[in-house]
């Protein structure tokens, strides 16, 4: 059967077993950093053989899963804090819009709470802890899997700290479980915490592989008696590492090593089955977000085919409404007058007029003409179909795909001062999207966060490219203003700090 699941029944049993990873290290997690220590990891049946590695590494993905999804997070943070998407009913989210993040509203105190964050993290140190006993005990798992899967656990766990500094700054630092028993901590210096995280993840890079069950020599066989199609841009590979040290690296402002990981990326991308997208596969409601695919070089699918979707935590819970499905005003839409700034590109096929000032194409935004311009770039709806009728979303999150990889190395290179080579890794992508004629009429660097904005739109992007444009120009007083106080961060919940006398406020929030 399609993504390797032979029985249903199976597949319910494997999911089960998720949901109780997720439910045990959630409550590990909140002993962590919030109330008195309680004794959790005392499965007696746990990490005795090779299901239970597979069941382990899967509950730290869906707990990855679940933390950028929980409350329509990751475009929280990423989207709608810029200001440019309005709400025209939601008071909270024209709270986070305006930067109000200390108004009290339940999504708001939600977002402020890092505990979800902590499970990931707490999971990933019970894996690390626990796999050698499942190697003792089960001879069917080989050293090559646990190395695999040791790789996949620390990239995913050092992407939870790097994650979690860009929304907070300074973050607690727990490498290890304790074995459940924990002591409250103080927020450590996430400039410690990045060095850590780049470390970590260079050395996970050094044992994943660039595919799974497809023969590459670090991953020989089927992994875990699965074939290709289940894998694909589901797991961590060699070139996830690498883009997301990409990432990693422009937020430390150190562009030498954007330059060089987006370039690895970029040299080797084929052996991942990584292509770039074109602007229909991007945009159709069973393209590139649908399900899960090899280009999304990190994404969290939520697979129709596994029953992952929902209701909610979607960006299309946000923005989807009529005519797309049947709801009469979106949470957030982008108004004519933004959209038109924003797309000024003739002939840009994600969103241009043509002469007669009439829309090119429905791809990026639908109902421009009317009172609520829908954002329907991303709209997978019950499994693909588009069914306006019941809103069941299964789009995946994507962290990072190629396109975002090359846009980096353009902006790592016009900060290096190689402005004919930021031009051409750009125009890589701007050509994809129909703009033939690039005038250079601005600063170069000015040019390259212009086709990030156009391109990543929806991806929870934009709120860290504004950070890293405003410090590379040094010429918005407001904005600098707001990073030298630490107001780029959201404060940290209410409850968190009256559960840990250990913790301070981020200062701005005071």
């Amino acid at each position: 059967m399609k993504h390797g699941y032979k029985n249903p029944i199976i597949k319910m049993k494997k999911i089960l077993y998720i949901i109780l990873l997720f439910s045990t290290v959630l409550t590990a997690c909140n002993k962590t950093l919030d109330i008195d220590s309680a004794r959790v990891v005392g499965e007696k049946n746990m990490w005795n053989k090779l299901e239970d590695t597979r069941a382990g590494l899967l509950g730290v993905y869906a707990l990855t899963r679940a933390a950028l999804y929980d409350n329509d997070g990751h475009w929280l943070y990423g989207d709608v804090r810029t200001g440019e998407f309005i709400s025209p009913n939601r008071q909270d989210l024209k709270a986070i819009a305006s930067n109000k993040l200390n108004a009290s509203y339940p999504t708001i105190e939600a977002l402020s709470d890092w505990t979800r964050f902590f499970a990931i993290v707490n999971a990933a140190n019970i894996f690390l802890e626990r796999v050698a006993d499942v190697k003792a005990a089960d001879k069917r798992y080989t050293e090559n899997n646990m190395l695999v899967d040791v790789a996949q656990i620390r990239f995913l766990r050092a992407f939870a700290y790097f994650y979690m500094v860009r929304i907070w700054g300074d973050v607690p630092f727990i490498t290890a479980s304790h074995d459940g028993q924990f002591e409250n901590k103080p927020r450590e210096s996430q400039a410690k915490i990045l060095v850590w995280a780049e470390q970590e993840i260079l050395k996970a890079a050094a044992d994943l592989p660039f595919i799974y069950s497809s023969g590459d020599v670090q991953q020989p066989g089927n992994y875990y008696n699965e074939d290709s199609g289940r894998w694909g841009g589901a797991l961590a590979t060699k070139n996830t590492a690498y883009a997301v040290l990409a990432h990693l690296a422009a937020w430390q402002g150190n562009y030498t090593n954007v330059a060089t990981y987006a370039k690895f990326v970029e040299d080797n991308y084929g052996k991942s089955g990584i292509n770039f997208q074109s602007t229909e596969d991007l945009t159709k409601s069973n393209g590139f977000f649908f399900d899960k695919n090899n280009s999304q070089i990190f994404g969290l699918g939520s697979v129709w085919g596994h029953i992952d979707g929902a209701v909610a935590g979607h960006i299309e819970e946000l923005t989807l409404a009529e005519p797309v499905v049947n709801k009469k005003v979106p949470d957030i839409y982008m108004p004519k007058d933004t959209i038109i700034k924003i797309f000024d590109q003739i002939n840009d096929e994600r969103f241009s007029f043509d002469t007669l000032g009439q829309p090119r194409t429905e791809r990026y935004f639908t109902n421009i003409n009317g009172k609520y311009p829908i954002f329907s770039k991303i709209k997978v709806i019950q499994g693909g179909v588009s069914d306006p009728t019941f809103r069941y979303f299964t789009s995946a999150l994507i962290f990072t795909r190629l396109e975002d990889v090359v846009l980096l190395r353009a902006e790592a290179l016009a900060v290096l001062g190689d402005q004919n080579g930021a031009i051409n890794e750009m125009v890589n992508v701007m050509a994809r999207r129909g703009i033939t004629t690039i005038n250079i009429n601005k600063e170069v660097i000015d040019m390259v966060f212009e086709e990030r904005h156009r391109e990543l739109m929806g991806e929870g992007q934009r709120w860290y490219d504004l950070i890293r444009y405003n410090k590379i120009k040094q010429n918005n007083p407001a904005f600098l203003s707001l990073i030298n106080s630490q107001g780029i961060y959201w404060p940290i919940s209410r409850k968190l700090i009256s559960q840990n006398n250990l913790l301070t406020q981020n200062p701005f929030w005071k």
